[in-house]
């Protein structure tokens, strides 16, 4: 599977984790998947339908996160961040949307500060 189908469907998964998937959050997640492929609307809304196909039929995100591991450490903050982005849309986090972070930042290796770091940054930005 393409890794950038793989990455979307984790986004997927994090902007339905609150059960409220909104216009707003696949705004984010397009704009999000165009900064990281550079690839044309239509190209970016294909990979996003497949994606939410993707993430409907998976049972645990591990599937999703494994592609994402083995890259670089700033791609994997990158990811992080988006879906801090994703989160706060809402200008909130739910119990649920913390432990998803929680356990995503162990599965990539990211280190509690930093993801911590990640979020003041992205609600210090939104001026939450």
């Amino acid at each position: 599977m393409e890794k950038s189908v793989l990455v979307c469907s984790l986004l997927v998964h994090a902007a339905k984790m609150d059960e409220n998937y909104t216009e707003k959050e696949k705004l984010i997640i397009l704009k999000s998947l165009s900064e990281i492929y550079k690839k044309k609307e239509d190209e970016l809304k294909k990979i996003l339908k497949e994606a939410e196909k993707k993430e409907s039929e998976a049972n645990q995100i591990l599937e999703f996160t494994r592609e994402i591991k083995n890259s670089d450490i700033d791609f994997r903050k990158k990811i992080i961040k988006i879906i801090w982005k994703i989160i706060y849309s809402d200008e909130k986090a739910d119990m649920y949307e913390a432990n998803l972070m929680r356990r995503l930042s162990s599965l990539l290796y990211i280190s509690d500060r930093e993801c911590g770091e990640i979020k003041s940054e992205i609600i210090k930005e939104k001026n939450i």
